[in-house]
Order: structure tokens, then C-alpha cells, then sequence
């Protein structure tokens, strides 16, 4: 079996070689040839762009390797379970499989694939849920202080837009001129003539 490692270290030499000695290591004991290793390399910040990922993602997708293999998730990555679970998904419909030297129970070739792709999947819903219930918080409490939420209103004056177009202009050139959209003028343009009640 061809197999990419994946690593994901420090600037610290020490842990490079210890994360990417076991990931060989065990490599070797499988009888696996590896064909690659990415290794972002990620400073204090933790917010350098991961080339290598990407590198490893493209790869992937060309069906450069049948398995990569990653020291533990956290490795793999830290962008949340739903990114995470893209991620894995991406690989798995590409036909390449995917395990944790750390963690067993992650191993797209495992008996637990299944169990833990849906409580990852799981997880990855609750968090969708989490964020949308924290966002419907923050406004609830911004609109509460006072604040006003949404585009600023625009004012228009729309018995100009109605003379101008009465004189030949047409929605889009007022619109242009005014620096609005011509939708918005259309909007406001039916509201004009709706019957007060």
C-alpha cells in the first residue's frame, strides 16, 4: 500500500522527529511504502497557511497515494469537527483512506470507520447548532443595547427618480447616479404607488 505521511509540527526539531520517526516506524511494521511526507511546520501562532495540506489535498485527489497517515487528529486538524469531517469526507470520496497513529479508533479501514464517522458527523451538527444559536444570542443583545442592525437605510428622493424618468432617463442611469442599485429604486418605486391605507 502507498502511503503519505502527514504531519503537523512545531519549530521545535526534537517533536519533528519524534512525530515523523513513529509514523516511518510503524509505516515499515505495515509493509507500507511511503510515497510522500507533508509537514507544515507551524510557529507559536498556530496561523501559517498549511501549503503542505493543501499540497497532500491535491495529491490526494489524484490518487497519488491510497492512505494518508497522521500521528493523531489534531495533526490532521484544528479547523473544528464540520471542516475536520470535510476534510476525512473529501478523502474518503476520492477512494483514499485515512488513520491516527494515536488514536486506532480513527481508521477509515477500521471496523469503527462507520461509528466514528457518525459521531463525528454528529458532532459536526451540534456544532452548526452551537454557532447558530450564538449568533442569534449576540444579535438578541445588540438589538437589545439599541443598535440597529443591517445596511444603513439609503435615503432616496424618489419624486426626482420619477421626474428624471419622466424625462427619458432610464432606472439603470439614475441608479448609477444616485450610487444605489436599480432593484432598490424598483422597490421603492412600487411601494410609491401602493395604496395608503
Amino acid at each position: 500500500m502507498r502511503v503519505a505521511l502527514l504531519g503537523r509540527v512545531s519549530t521545535s526539531k526534537q517533536e519533528n522527529e519524534n512525530q515523523l520517526g513513529q509514523l516511518r516506524e510503524f509505516s515499515a511494521t505495515q509493509g507500507w511504502e511511503i510515497v510522500a511526507e507533508y509537514v507544515d511546520t507551524i510557529t507559536g501562532t498556530g496561523k501559517k497557511a498549511r501549503t503542505q495540506f493543501d499540497a497532500m489535498m491535491l495529491a490526494a485527489s489524484q490518487k497519488r497515494f491510497d492512505l494518508v497517515l497522521f500521528w493523531k487528529l489534531d495533526r490532521f486538524s484544528r479547523e473544528g469537527v464540520r471542516k475536520t469531517l470535510r476534510h476525512l469526507q473529501r478523502l474518503d470520496d476520492w477512494g483514499i483512506g485515512w488513520r491516527s497513529f494515536m488514536e486506532p479508533y480513527f481508521d477509515s479501514c477500521g471496523m469503527m470507520r462507520d461509528v466514528v464517522i457518525s459521531i463525528a458527523a454528529t458532532l459536526a451538527a451540534q456544532e452548526a447548532i452551537t454557532i447558530s444559536e450564538r449568533t442569534k444570542a449576540g444579535l438578541e443583545r445588540t438589538r437589545k443595547a439599541g443598535t440597529r442592525l443591517g445596511r444603513p437605510g439609503v435615503n432616496v428622493d424618489m419624486k426626482a427618480v420619477q421626474r428624471r424618468q419622466a424625462n427619458g432617463d432610464s432606472l439603470r442611469s439614475i441608479a448609477r447616479s444616485l450610487r444605489v442599485s436599480p432593484a432598490l429604486l424598483v422597490k421603492r418605486l412600487k411601494a410609491e404607488s401602493q395604496p395608503h391605507v
